[in-house]
């Protein structure tokens, strides 16, 4: 009996959590449902459910699991693999999901630092809003630059953890 308690309280432990770093994510930016069907996948052992799992697990309808799977498709945080032998899908954390959606992150900044310098140019750098444009793209490339270095620290990091006995 204590061991189903003890299970029970760890079940309820992992939803507190997931909901609490949910609630995080949607305070970021990122959709409500995305959010926690996102840490719902991270707290999964095999990072890795179906559709009802998911449903099951966050109290949630199939239409908004397929909604939030669509949202963390889309943003590349999470893929769709057919079950073998199945008819079924199971939604998939990627492997390094951060370390991938900041890569993606670098290409926006890259994006927006070009059409900041274009607004700065158009508005003309002798204007206050020109000057501030300007900044805002230089702010952009600094942050470019420094997440690559960051980036690639990280990978170092990881592979030195790797190496160690």
């Amino acid at each position: 009996m204590s061991e189903m308690t003890t299970s029970e309280g760890q079940d309820e432990a992992v939803s507190r959590f997931v909901e609490r770093f949910a609630a995080e994510l949607t305070e970021a930016g990122m959709q409500r449902m995305a959010a926690r069907v996102f840490a719902a996948l991270l707290t999964s052992e095999t990072a890795s459910m179906t559709s009802a799992e998911l449903a099951d697990r966050l109290q949630i309808s199939p239409a908004a699991v397929s909604g939030a799977v669509r949202y963390l498709n889309q943003v590349g945080m999470v893929s769709r693999e057919r079950d073998p032998g199945s008819r079924r899908d199971r939604y998939v954390l990627h492997n390094e999901v951060w370390y991938e959606t900041l890569t993606r992150r670098d290409q926006i900044l890259t994006r927006w630092e070009k059409v900041l310098r274009d607004g700065a140019e158009i508005l003309g750098t002798d204007t206050a809003a020109g000057r501030r444009t300007a900044e805002t793209a230089e702010f952009f490339e600094f942050l470019q630059k420094e997440m690559l270095s960051l980036l690639d620290r990280w990978r170092a990091h990881k592979a030195a953890q790797k190496d160690a006995p």
